[in-house]
């Protein structure tokens, strides 16, 4: 399959039937204004952007008080996005609401999949947020989680957000280090915790790091238990500790008698954090209308949902994909929840629930495709897809062989609209078009409303060439800013130190004079593992305690076909047994992260690279074991050590452990 080769095209029924296309009429009947194309609309999203968020804000039907203006000021960072409104994020969500519908779908490993209505949902938000006001929890107050993907942590976060105060959670993969390192920035006044989970058949009780997070959490005031490996387990009894069924036994709330709280645009909603690569995970902090605006805008054009259409991505509760398919209730849509392993009972567990959940459209990333390729998988042959119109792609650069997957195993007749956007803006800068077609290894067009450019080093705009992934003008939902960042100098480092006054993503980009975009990676340190970023200060973090290890160095390479490979070089103490070491390291990272956190290989290294001023060469090292010269990756003079890159050369010329070519 070529780069570039048409793999679909959308028949005239689809373009009529695209959110985008009803848009482009309203903009005709409402402003004056006509498009004879997508690229067109885009380009009069960025170019005046105060005129496409106002009629975006009017189209979507945003419920807020009036503003004064679209955009009081401009400066980037420091946009002021529709001063004097006030909103809430959760009361727009929960305008969905309707007696006895469909919400959401959800199912586990060992519970099969079933219906929450809105009826449910409405109920135990306002039920639950009236509970968390009784506790004392006010606007601005941190509520923090440590749960699954289930309804419950739904619930959860539309009640925290409901009344102001501001959400943050993670994953129960997470170890007791990785949970510390986050959520103790926040200082929560509440946590919403379980008992354990089911993980590929197993069960994993997390009892035990729950009172070691508690013990290291000592503003946690109130403790929200949810016994949900073990239905029965009862709670420890605790001051200001309650169970999730005593928080929900409460007389009903008539949506009508509910208040929600009207807070300012930017009132902070979540936090969600970075990977961690110079240090702690920065807490990134989203404002209630950014998020709001921009998830509708995505949902509603970008993956094309209508009301009813039913969305099933695999995440965990730690990564950004999980706010965006809870904040897809807002347009009616059903997401489909699923906690558990996507290869268990077998590899095509989730194609199995596609066609149980009759899902519209199914989230893949391209090293899902390459397990489902490699085991042999045509999902079209075993199950009904019959409902299913769209895959979203995501999560690493997607080949043309991946994308021509799944016109060869799924449907012919199907839209692959890939997509890359970030934690740090919770969207999508590039994603799919509806109403264009598909082109074998590229994503569609920049998103609407977003000023995406490839910069050269010298910070001029290019096309056709790979450059630095930059936005030129300010979106709603970039941060509010960073926790514990006064004066927002960590904020500006880490975007806009580069290219002042200009977003610098950390991703590397090429722009076809068409309008076809490829993301071709990380241009940072950042690791990109199945999708999901982590930060290499995390890994150095457990290295460090580790007697066994004097110093160390971990990359990870996106290979052909949608794989990674991530090793770990380690520098191993004066007596260490390197494999008895290694399994160390293994455990230790596994038991205080995640096991995506745990390398592929490690690798037994003289020396780590270092620059004069004692930074190590994560991206040099990177750039050659990607092939590319060692004279071009590296600076060999502003070295501590000239020969600890010699090592890296020769591995990248002889080794076996990763192919470049695909084969």
């Amino acid at each position: 399959m070529r780069a570039g080769e048409v793999l679909w095209c959308p028949d005239e029924a689809r373009k009529e039937h695209a959110n985008v296309t009803a848009f482009t009429r309203w903009l005709q009947r409402h402003r004056g204004l006509s498009f004879p194309d997508y690229m067109s609309l885009w380009k009069w999203s960025v170019d005046d952007i105060e005129a496409f968020w106002g009629a975006l804000w009017e189209y979507l039907e945003i419920d807020a008080t009036p503003h004064a203006a679209v955009l009081g000021r401009r400066a980037m960072p420091g946009a002021e996005w529709f001063p004097g409104a006030r909103l809430n994020y959760a009361q727009n969500v929960l305008r969905a609401e309707r007696h006895g519908t469909l919400a959401l779908l959800h199912a586990s490993e060992d519970r099969p999949l079933a219906p929450m209505t809105w009826t449910e949902l409405g109920a135990q938000v306002r039920i639950l947020a009236t509970r968390l006001r009784g506790l004392g929890v006010r606007p601005g107050d941190r509520v923090a989680a440590w749960m699954p993907n289930i309804p419950q942590t739904v619930v959860a976060m539309l009640a925290t957000t409901a009344i102001g105060a501001i959400w943050a959670c993670c994953s129960p993969d997470f170890g007791e280090r990785g949970v510390l390192d986050r959520l103790a920035q926040l200082s929560p006044k509440v946590l919403f915790c379980i008992d354990g989970y089911r993980y590929g058949g197993k069960r994993l009780d997390r009892r035990g790091e729950l009172e070691r997070i508690l013990a290291g959490l000592g503003s946690v005031q109130h403790l929200i238990y949810l016994p949900y490996l073990d239905p029965g387990d009862a709670l420890r009894p605790r001051p200001g500790a309650f169970s999730w069924a005593e928080m929900l036994d409460h007389p009903p709330i008539d949506a009508a008698e509910f208040s929600f709280e009207p807070v300012p645009f930017d009132h902070p909603l979540w936090t969600l954090f970075s990977s961690g690569t110079t240090g702690l995970p920065k807490a990134i902090v989203h404002g209630h209308g950014g998020i709001l605006l921009e998830t509708m805008k995505n949902a509603t054009f970008h993956f094309d949902l209508h009301p009813g259409d039913r969305l099933l991505f695999f995440t965990t509760t730690g990564w950004m994909l999980w706010n965006f398919l809870a904040s897809t209730l807002a347009c009616g849509a059903v997401p489909v929840l699923y906690d558990g392993s996507p290869s268990y009972p077998a590899p095509d567990a989730l194609w199995k629930l596609a066609e149980d959940a009759r899902a519209t459209m199914f989230g893949a990333s391209p090293s899902y495709v390459e397990q489902m390729s490699r085991a042999g998988i045509v999902p079209r042959d075993r199950y009904d897809l019959g409902s299913l119109r769209s895959i979203s792609l995501a999560g690493s650069p997607a080949t043309p062989d991946c994308m021509a997957w799944f016109y060869r195993n799924v449907k012919s007749d199907l839209w692959v609209a890939n997509g890359s956007g970030g934690t740090d803006c919770c969207t999508g800068f590039v994603g799919g078009v509806p109403t264009l077609p598909v082109r074998a290894g590229e994503i569609q067009a920049p998103s609407l409303g977003v000023a995406v450019k490839a910069f050269d080093e010298g910070g001029r705009s290019v096309l056709d060439e790979v450059g630095e992934l930059v936005i030129t003008a300010p979106l709603p939902s970039m941060p509010v800013g960073f926790w514990n960042d006064p004066g927002g100098a960590r904020y500006r480092e880490a975007y806009f130190e580069h290219f002042p006054d200009v977003w610098r993503h950390g991703d590397f980009l090429r722009i076809s004079a068409s309008g076809g975009c490829c993301v071709l990676g990380r241009s940072d340190a950042t690791l990109n593992r199945y999708g999901v970023r982590i930060g290499t200060a995390e890994i150095y973090r457990a290295l460090a305690a580790l007697r066994e290890v004097e110093d160390s160095l971990i990359v990870n390479l996106d290979l052909p076909d949608g794989r990674f490979f991530m090793p770990l070089f380690v520098k191993f103490a004066p007596g260490a047994e390197p494999s008895a070491a290694a399994e160390i390291i293994r455990d230790t990272l596994r038991r205080e992260y995640t096991p995506r956190h745990v390398p592929d290989k490690i690798i037994p290294v003289p020396a780590i690279p270092m620059t004069l001023t004692g930074k190590k060469m994560e991206v040099p090292v990177r750039r050659i074991l990607q092939g590319v010269p060692p004279e071009k990756a590296a600076n060999r003079s502003a070295m501590a050590d000239p020969s600890a890159l010699d090592f890296f050369v020769d591995y990248a010329a002889t080794q076996r452990d990763y192919s470049l070519r695909g084969d």
